[in-house]
């Protein structure tokens, strides 16, 4: 059977299966590719090459709301967007090329799928059909991997939460793409990377993005009040729209609980959403206070759709998710999650899993509205890093703190958090909503993010996961001898023994038998160390300082450390983590 036949075959029996079809020829006709280019072997393939950059797949594109599914049949040359062709070589002349293009799967892996995928022509390369697109990309070392595989499962393990979708961006680029856990458990399905998580307020920076395309545009200043835009909001003509985007408006917040009251079952208008909680007295003064608030940026939608003539969701799809190939982009406002997506849960105290309500349509316009890929919120965070959607000027408003009218910082931009992770400049946010949480940390300077979605509500696993593993990525050459030797002085210390040679004459002195009776009495007990892991590295008063947790059955520590020039141990200093 031909490619063409094949892929008309399964569109008769399963549209899914289509689009999985025309994938796997796609990467297959990929592998035979490079196989044969690092070889210089002879391209006596390249007629089934060639006839399978010039098959164009009808793609189908599947949207289900309440159990009806829409279809819209649109052609598109996968094939040749998906074939790395080389302009240079004088062989491929004769073959189509096509501008670069993600050719993605949005959609989980079924066991009927997996069978068909096996029964698909055996052309070289098939096993590869789930790889991403980010393994063509330098991956991590076996040895981060592993501690990043220790760290995601080890937060399951103790959450219990079901599952964990992992994106790295390092140098600029995607590096490393894993799921972990159960993505439904009735019936139990394993993540998948390609699968859809709810983002929840990380959806945030999107409609700030948004606003601050509008002003590169002319159509609005982040200085106008937001009465321009939406009437007769309680002091509307003095709130800003640089205040709703950095939660210093005032206006409350509609949904500070962390489960979904009844009322929120219901649908709503953003209109309706204003009129209880933005046309009310405010909270404080404009500009005084700092206080996260959901309304802000229903308020900021709005903007959006009044400046630009379009819905919120078609301003974002042409000027952002198009432009950086971001195809797994859901509107979980206005329809569910697939079948072929993870579930939501919820826990009640240390009980078991429940399948987490959802929210009415309309409670999370503009606010909390996205679900993605892993791999989809990566390439956003690969703009941030290159500055390919705005200008530098709306790159620095967005990541600059605001400060309040008294002179605090609040540690907000614009949608985003600016913070200090690991001793560098982070650009972070977190994200809720009924079902799933999710941390999205993006290090600009040093062309790194970490990306993790989890599907329980209510738990911080997200963050602890995202924090645990970004510090690894900073880890330059000597990190793991740095370990063992501060590793060695721990145990040391565990028996009362201190190697004074590795010391300086301050810190020497700072090791009296007082001292070292203390640290074997309180430090020995514990035993051996599960995990010592070295989590932040700067300089300060020409000393390096080093940073180590130790994590214990029971119990972490923190143990810190400055470094001289010649490497002598200055300091070394223990104490329990918060």
């Amino acid at each position: 059977m031909g490619a063409l036949d094949f892929i008309a075959d399964l569109i008769e029996k399963d549209i899914v299966l289509a689009r999985l079809g025309c994938s796997a020829i796609a990467i297959a006709s990929r592998v035979r590719y490079e196989q044969a280019a690092r070889a210089d072997a002879d391209f006596s393939f390249t007629n089934l090459t060639a006839s399978l950059l010039r098959f164009t797949c009808l793609v189908v594109d599947v949207s289900c709301s309440s159990g009806t599914c829409r279809r819209d049949r649109h052609t598109r040359n996968v094939i040749g967007a998906s074939f790395p062709v080389s302009t240079s070589d004088p062989r491929l002349s004769s073959l189509t090329r096509s501008p670069p293009e993600s050719a993605v799967l949005n959609f989980a892996p079924t066991e009927q799928a997996m069978l068909m995928v096996s029964k698909l022509p055996k052309l070289a390369g098939v096993g590869l059909l789930f790889a991403s697109l980010g393994a063509a990309q330098p991956a991590p070392s076996s040895d981060l991997q592993a501690k990043i595989d220790v760290i995601a499962r080890k937060a399951l393990t103790s959450t219990g939460v079901p599952s964990a979708s992992i994106a790295i961006v390092q140098d600029g680029k995607i590096t490393y793409l894993q799921a972990y856990g159960k993505a439904r458990l009735d019936p139990s399905t394993p993540a998948q990377p390609e699968m859809r998580y709810s983002i929840g307020s990380i959806s945030k920076q999107f409609t700030a993005a948004a606003i601050l395309l509008l002003a590169e545009q002319g159509k609005l200043s982040l200085d106008d009040p937001v009465s321009r835009f939406v009437p007769n909001l309680t002091r509307g003509d003095e709130v800003t729209i640089r205040q709703i985007l950095s939660h210093t408006s005032g206006y409350q917040d509609y949904w500070p609980q962390d489960y979904v009251p009844p009322f929120m079952l219901q649908p709503i208008t953003a209109e309706k959403i204003l009129d209880r909680w933005a046309r009310k007295p405010l909270d404080f003064d404009p500009g005084t206070q700092w206080q996260y608030s959901n309304t802000n940026f229903v308020i900021a939608g709005l903007i959006v759709e009044k400046a630009s003539g379009m819905p919120l969701l078609e301003f974002l799809s042409r000027y952002i998710f198009s432009r950086l190939k971001m195809q797994g982009v859901m509107n979980i406002d206005q329809d569910r999650l697939t079948e072929t997506d993870p579930a939501g849960y919820l826990r009640y105290a240390l009980g078991p899993p429940r399948v987490a309500p959802k929210e009415g349509k309309g409670w999370l316009f503009a606010a909390g509205e996205l679900a993605m890929p892993a791999q989809d919120l990566a390439e956003w965070d690969i703009s941030i890093i290159n500055q390919t959607v705005l200008k530098p000027a709306s790159y620095r408003e967005m990541e600059t703190e605001v400060v309040l009218k008294n002179g605090l910082g609040t540690r907000y931009g614009l949608g985003v958090s600016v913070r200090q992770e690991s001793g560098r400049r982070a650009i972070e946010h977190g994200g809720e909503v009924s079902g799933f949480t999710a941390d999205n940390m993006v290090f600009p300077d040093e062309g790194v993010a970490v990306v993790v979605l989890t599907n329980q509500d209510s738990v911080d696993a997200s963050a602890a996961i995202a924090r645990k593993i970004a510090p690894l990525l900073f880890k330059h050459d000597d990190a793991s001898k740095e370990e063992q030797q501060s590793r060695a002085v721990f145990e040391g210390l565990q028996q009362g023994k201190i190697n004074r040679s590795l010391l300086t004459d301050n810190a020497s002195s700072y090791f009296t038998g007082q001292a070292l009776q203390d640290f074997a009495s309180s430090l020995g007990p514990l035993g051996a160390p599960q995990e010592y892991s070295q989590t932040m590295r700067q300089e300060r008063g020409g000393m390096t300082f080093r940073l180590f947790e130790a994590h214990f059955p029971q119990k972490t520590l923190e143990i810190w450390e400055r470094i001289m020039p010649d490497g002598k141990i200055e300091q070394y200093q223990v104490a329990a983590k918060d």
